[in-house]
């Protein structure tokens, strides 16, 4: 290829560049345009259902050589600018930055939108139950440790609804300002990222004091004050807190993954490819699970996941946390609930929301 070649597919570039900069800005003002509506009509700027269907137009355009999940970094980025010029968005998470609900938060809704770190769940679900947020982003369960209990007892009686989950496939570093692995004399994290790399910590630092903190984030915060300590935590994490990776990926499993949620007010619309989440008590006799989902079996309705929970102040009496495939509002989930209800003695909807997708 000749430089007068190179020249001429370059000033191909700057014409491309010159057009989709001129798109961008129509994007741009149309978003405005929807956000007066939306404000005019009292709906939220912020649609996850919307968004789904976008990125899941946009995927089925794509013929490449982007792939679909660089293409889908690409657009959120671009929804998250059009939703700031619309109006701000705050999101509360577990903090602080650097967090893996941090990262959820910013793969959902962008790095145009408002983040306010939290140092516990109960306060994300507080913060943006009494309007102080507008979102909240919380860990519901991993692939490994299964579920986090605090989000769960959270759910119980929260008004908030599930509007979204993000599946984030999660890998762990061990970050630290010691000179070498031998000068660390203990490991701060979540108790969530220490079960996930208890193997790993038991062939590589046995004997080393393994300090519970609320966060993974707060462990490197830690670490960082401590130079004879170390934190398992996110790469964003030790870039932010000025530490060193001692070591990567030291999960145990190499599909360790953890599914967040994003609550909000109101409900989901259907996309078509939706996820049901509710809590269910029955009668305590025998077969009363069982009848209770009996018409999701008759009816067709794939039960994604099903977790008892104990109740609160009722020693040995369980309420039952289910993921069901569909949206509430559309058969045949719909008339599985309706024969659900007569069977139970307390039903409550968390929410309808579309499905996440692994990888995004």
């Amino acid at each position: 290829m000749s430089c007068l070649d190179l020249e001429t597919l370059r000033a191909e570039l700057e014409e491309i560049d010159k057009r989709l900069i001129h798109i961008l800005n129509e994007r741009a003002l149309l978003a405005l345009k929807i956000g007066n509506a939306k404000r005019a009509l009292g709906l939220d700027l912020c649609d996850p259902s919307q968004e789904a269907r976008v990125l899941k137009r946009a995927s089925g355009l794509n013929h490449g050589p982007l792939s679909s999940e660089a293409l889908e970094v690409i657009l959120r980025e671009i929804l998250s600018t059009c939703r700031a010029i619309q109006g701000p968005i705050r999101i509360s998470f577990l903090g602080p930055e650097g967090s893996f609900s941090h990262l959820a938060a910013l793969r959902q809704f962008g790095r145009d939108a408002s983040f306010s770190p939290c140092q516990t769940i109960e306060e994300v679900f507080r913060k943006t139950e009494t309007g102080q947020s507008d979102w909240a982003v919380v860990p519901i369960e991993n692939s490994t440790e299964g579920s986090v209990r605090s989000t769960m007892e959270e759910l119980l009686s929260t008004p908030l609804m599930v509007r979204a989950e993000i599946i984030l496939p999660v890998s762990h570093c061990l970050v630290s300002k010691a000179p070498s692995i031998e000068k660390v004399e203990r490991i701060y994290s979540h108790p969530q990222a220490l079960g996930q790399c208890r193997g790993w910590l038991r062939e590589n630092l046995p004997g080393r004091e393994l300090v519970e903190v609320p966060s993974t984030s707060k462990g490197a915060l830690m670490a960082a004050r401590d130079p004879s300590a170390a934190a398992i935590a996110s790469p964003l994490a030790c870039e932010i807190y000025g530490l060193g990776i001692v070591a990567e990926g030291i999960q145990d499993s190499r599909n360790n993954v953890t599914r967040f949620l994003v609550l909000g007010k109101g409900m989901s619309d259907p996309t078509d490819d939706d996820k049901t989440s509710i809590i269910f008590s029955t009668r305590h006799i025998p077969g009363a699970l069982c009848r209770a989902l009996l018409p999701f079996a008759e009816l067709g309705v794939n039960l994604l996941r099903l977790e008892s929970h104990p109740i609160p102040q009722r020693p040995w009496e369980y309420m039952f946390f289910a993921d069901l495939e569909g949206h509430v509002s559309r058969d045949p989930l719909r008339e599985a609930m309706a024969r659900l209800e007569p069977q139970v003695t307390h039903l409550k909807l968390l929410g309808s929301y579309p499905k996440g997708r692994s990888g995004r």
